[in-house]
């Protein structure tokens, strides 16, 4: 026994708060991932929030052309007339309608890869209460339970808040 609670259940517990501690490292790896792809696809461009433009590396601007509410995607685009006469276009371009650049509304909280993350951390987070849960079964002492429902608890509240963020998007 550990400060009276039996050894299994201790263990349980260590083990529990291993599987959150693994999904919530890999939530912030997932993040993290994703913004510095964004960054790559961005690279060399600068925006500017206030006047909603992006500049690029030549200076040129990329005002808005659309937003699509849909895909929560906004376009912008450089002239052509600037683009085709720039000496960075090889490296920047293709198009002969001017550099394309898209920003999502909300990167990170629509993505498929956030869905597979999430749909990771959820299954560890499942686990570790499934072990939790099943410890204060075989255990009902006061104290064994008492320290299971004290991890068991804030686990089903982080479960209960990360559920709905798996429900799949709906599409047009």
């Amino acid at each position: 026994m550990i400060l009276g609670i039996h050894l299994e259940v201790f263990l349980a517990l260590a083990y529990a708060l291993f599987l959150v501690a693994v999904a919530a490292v890999l939530e912030y790896l997932a993040r993290r991932s994703q913004q510095r792809a964004e960054g790559y696809q961005n690279a060399g461009f600068v925006y500017f929030r206030d006047l909603d433009y992006w500049e690029c590396p030549a200076g040129h601007q990329l005002l808005q052309l659309n937003t699509d509410q849909q895909r929560r995607v906004t376009v912008y685009r450089a002239p052509a007339s600037a683009c085709n006469s720039c000496s960075l276009k090889h490296n920047c371009t293709d198009s002969d309608e001017g550099r394309l650049l898209e920003r999502r509304l909300n990167p990170w909280v629509d993505s498929e890869v956030r869905h597979f993350h999430r749909g990771i951390s959820g299954v560890l987070l499942v686990l570790a209460a499934a072990l939790l849960l099943a410890e204060t079964v075989r255990y009902p002492q006061l104290h064994d339970r008492a320290a299971l429902a004290g991890l068991l608890l804030p686990l089903c509240l982080v479960a209960l808040k990360l559920l709905p963020t798996l429900a799949p998007q709906r599409r047009a």
